[in-house]
């Protein structure tokens, strides 16, 4: 075979745990297959020159669904807004294929819209073509602006016509790959845990651990080492949480089917970049109590946490974990001031001199001027990028002195933040341009941005918004 994705080495690494966890499917057939994106940037990760790589190789793989198989539709359960459902499982995507990028690290191949499984529930198995170019946006946008984040590989138009009842009907299918490092969820154990299966939870947690948590040593994989692991997650996951906080992204229905093992965002439904600072902003428009709202995520994940702790206790010690989870709070905070200050153009490199109660002090008082001025988020972030000067640091009425700052008291802002470049040496400073410039893409992903160019796509078939918007995401600019 000639399509370097059938001759990529896959690892039977999920599959060798046994059918308890997976079922083996077929992937669907579809009238045409239509290649509308391919992610070149991740091809080389797996050892791929993207040059080397035709069209016609992503549709023959991930269209068609040639030489792969089996392909395994995962079972899990989940607390979907906060109420259990044992009657979960991939319901419309399977894992096509696991193999090892050129760190060594393993990596999931998985689709989203490829057919009907034994957990589609009544559902079609489809996945719409504008959730497809959805999703492809935002894990972009994301992977730019740092978040721990699954990404797409390829998406292919299918030419199947669905009807869905959120959006105009028909409209057009596509099927995805997502590239990631790992599809098991927090629902995975829950599911084992509900069926009283600690011999498959413990087979499972050890299976992660080695996999995904190779910095855990020990010589056997006990309860110790079990902590660890809960520790290393905890940790993981606190961080993912305050990179949605700093990028202003509300993910939308963060149930605990939607909490990856790994730490990893992913399954991009409903989502939402917040227009303005505003701990209210909803993104899915089901959820009609606010359960996920922007400035919930810290606390649901945390509850998600505890749910998995709940489905780990017939293995590890849920005292341990319970002072494990104590240190959320802590460390989500940290992580969050850190990456706030990255954004402000002071990073822990440039910080070192720089008092952490003043750097807690700017990044609460930024917040505050945000949220009373209801500035653009992004576009806040993206005026200090394009406007910085050195001279900043000589004259706080010299900060952002040509932009309107208004609803706010900006003037104590200002001060607070040239008393923190005051902190920085000279060479320090000059960094901070780089800092900004890392931290602040210059294109946001605000739903007007994104309805613009699915307008082109549904109306005039005209992909070219869609493909520059991809380019400036992934660059920057």
């Amino acid at each position: 075979m000639t399509n370097p994705f059938l001759n990529l080495t896959y690892e039977p690494a999920l599959e060798s745990l046994g059918n308890e966890f997976f079922d083996a499917v077929p992937a669907a057939t579809f009238p045409e297959h239509k290649l509308r994106f391919r992610n070149d940037r991740l091809l080389p990760m797996l050892d791929l020159e993207p040059s080397q790589v035709k069209d016609d190789d992503f549709v023959e793989a991930f269209g068609l669904f040639h030489g792969v198989r089996p392909f395994l539709a995962l079972r899990y359960h989940g607390y979907q807004f906060g109420e259990y459902n044992p009657n979960l499982g991939d319901g419309r995507g399977f894992l096509y294929g696991q193999v090892r990028g050129v760190n060594g690290e393993l990596f999931d191949f998985g689709t989203k819209g490829s057919g009907q499984t034994p957990y589609s529930r009544g559902g079609d198995g489809r996945l719409t073509l504008k959730g497809g170019v959805r999703e492809v946006l935002a894990a972009e946008a994301l992977h730019r602006l740092g978040v721990n984040t699954s990404r797409c590989l390829s998406l292919v138009e299918t030419g199947d016509a669905l009807w869905r009842g959120d959006e105009p009907s028909p409209t057009r299918a596509s099927v995805m790959i997502r590239f990631s490092r790992s599809h098991i969820r927090f629902g995975t154990f829950e599911r084992l845990h509900y069926h009283h299966q600690p011999e498959q939870i413990r087979q499972l947690l050890d299976h992660v651990i080695q996999t995904y948590y190779p910095e855990i040593s020990a010589p056997s994989l006990d309860s110790s080492a079990h902590i660890v692991f809960f520790q290393a997650l905890v940790e993981r996951v606190a961080k993912l949480v305050a990179q949605w906080m700093a990028a202003g992204f509300c993910h939308g229905v963060l149930n605990t089917d939607n909490m990856s093992i790994t730490g990893e965002s992913f399954d991009y439904g409903p989502y939402g970049f917040v227009p303005t600072y505003d701990l209210n902003f909803i993104a899915a428009y089901f959820d009609y109590g606010g359960r996920y709202r922007f400035g919930n995520q810290p606390a649901v994940c945390r509850w998600n946490l505890e749910r998995l702790q709940a489905a780990l206790t017939s293995v590890v010690p849920s005292k341990a974990m319970a002072e494990v989870l104590e240190d959320y709070e802590r460390i989500y905070l940290g992580h969050y001031i850190t990456l706030m200050a990255q954004r402000l153009g002071l990073s822990p490199t440039l910080g070192d001199r720089l008092n952490p109660e003043l750097r807690e002090k700017l990044v609460g008082q930024t917040l505050q001027c945000l949220a009373q001025s209801q500035w653009s988020y992004p576009d806040f972030f993206t005026q200090l990028r394009l406007n910085f000067s050195p001279s900043w640091r000589d004259n706080a009425d010299l900060i952002l002195e040509n932009v309107d700052l208004l609803g706010a008291d900006w003037s104590t802002w200002r001060l607070t933040y040239h008393q923190a470049l005051k902190q920085l040496s000279p060479e320090s400073l000059v960094a901070v341009p780089t800092v900004l410039e890392q931290a602040t893409p210059l294109t946001d992903l605000l739903r007007p941005r994104i309805e613009t160019v699915w307008q082109a796509i549904a109306e005039e078939d005209n992909w070219q918004p869609f493909d520059e918007l991809v380019k400036k995401l992934q660059t920057g600019e």
